[in-house]
């Protein structure tokens, strides 16, 4: 059965779409119940960040599109909608995608680190549904593996480069005077956390965190000298901001034209700088239209991060010369249990034809039939039982001319096997 790794990215789809198919943790249970009930699908697991929604998922064989019509009709969409954008990996391909994805060299930002604890999360939320079997669980449990010896055997994470440093980055380029500045941050999850801290290091005058749970917004703004609001009060200290940095996981803008408006008004319209990093957008994407909002997402971030590409490409090399290692060893392992599989099935027919003959058998006894006689029979049924199929797939092997088979069939067979040694 085919390995498949499908999905669409930063790198496929527009912000649009992304956040179209885009799952929170809430509703991975949902989706994974109904991606299991698919016909064909043996095992799944669903990875969704703001810039991937992706399924990794053994199939039967030729049941590989159920996966992408399962996605599209999820969330509601036509199949053709999708079609366009989606990517499509199998086997050793859908192996090291995986593997790529969780050291972090398939991310906006090269080697950022927050992808692989997203990756334990898909992993484990599978887990808890029980939609994982050994091969694909054997896979997440690889991969984790794999990035941590990218991290400790290469420089790729030697420098603070993620989606939260390039927001800070970005913002320090537009609002040059970060001491003087007021910053908002919207949510309380690892990007605020870490967009928190470089904020600090950049030395932000002011900061303020609004999250739905309270407690989440003064446990973050306690450990950065900032202040903690409830989501609620958003609206009133959004004219005290000069700088807003959203990361939430709402499926509905946080934010929406009309409150920035009175903001803006109460500032006397100077400018705020606002960067939207969530996927749904926690910004309503008319803000935009105003003047005196320079609104950006994370698909904006493709330049600012650019040079941070430029300086971690050697250590991808590296990181990706052992992903390719890892590759093979996985799919060394998989192919044995393959034909481990195959010894399997062997031995369990032999096993229940042996325990049929032997049934027939003991009526036999009991009906009164001579042992000899009885003996005589089991040894001719099991014989003919054992050799049914293999004999008639040889005969049609010496029709087609199917020399393989034939030669593999000789060396199962081979007489000099038949020697047990001496006791």
């Amino acid at each position: 059965m085919p390995l498949l790794a499908l999905g669409l990215n930063h790198q496929t789809a527009p912000l649009a779409l992304r956040e179209r198919v885009a799952l929170d943790a809430g509703q991975l249970p949902a989706a994974l119940a109904g991606l299991g009930a698919v016909p064909g699908v043996e095992e799944a697991a669903v990875l969704s960040t703001c810039n991937r929604t992706e399924v990794y998922a053994q199939v039967a064989e030729g049941r590989e599109g159920a996966v992408a019509e399962w996605l599209a009709r999820h969330h509601g969409l036509a199949p053709e909608a999708l079609g366009d954008y989606l990517y499509e990996h199998r086997d050793e391909d859908a192996v090291r995608h995986l593997f790529r994805v969780a050291t972090g060299l398939d991310s906006l930002v090269l080697g950022e680190p927050q992808i692989l604890g997203q990756v334990k999360e898909a992993w484990q939320a599978a887990r808890s549904q029980q939609r994982l079997r050994t091969p694909l669980d054997r896979l997440f449990q690889q991969s984790f593996q794999v990035a941590k010896r990218v991290r400790t055997d290469t420089r790729i994470g030697a420098h603070p480069v993620s989606v939260a440093y390039a927001a800070v980055r970005l913002a320090r380029q537009v609002f040059s005077e970060l001491d003087r500045a007021t910053v908002l941050l919207v949510g309380a999850g690892d990007t605020i956390e870490l967009a928190a801290r470089h904020l600090v290091d950049a030395k932000a005058k002011r900061l303020l965190v609004a999250n739905r749970t309270l407690e989440h917004a003064q446990t973050l703004a306690s450990r950065h000298g900032g202040y903690a609001l409830p989501l609620s009060e958003l609206e009133r200290h959004l004219p005290e901001a000069d700088i807003v940095i959203t990361a939430t996981a709402s499926r509905e803008p946080v934010l929406r034209r009309a409150a920035v408006q009175a903001a803006l008004k109460a500032r006397k319209h100077r400018p705020i700088f606002m960067l939207d990093l969530a996927v749904p957008r926690d910004i309503e994407a008319s803000v935009a239209e105003l003047p005196d909002v320079y609104l950006y997402t994370v698909d904006d971030l493709e330049q600012v991060i650019e040079e941070n590409r430029a300086s971690r490409r050697e250590a991808a090399e590296q990181a990706q010369a052992i992903i390719d290692l890892q590759v093979e060893h996985f799919m060394a392992w998989w192919r044995a249990q393959g034909r481990q599989d195959a010894l399997r099935t062997l031995r369990s027919r032999g096993e229940a034809a042996r325990e049929e003959a032997l049934a027939r058998a003991r009526e036999q006894l009991a009906a009164g039939k001579p042992a000899e006689e009885v003996l005589a029979l089991l040894a001719h049924q099991l014989t003919n039982k054992l050799l049914h199929g293999p004999s008639a797939a040889l005969r049609q092997a010496a029709l087609d001319g199917d020399l393989d088979l034939l030669r593999a069939a000789s060396r199962l067979y081979d007489d000099r096997d038949d020697a047990q040694p001496a006791p």
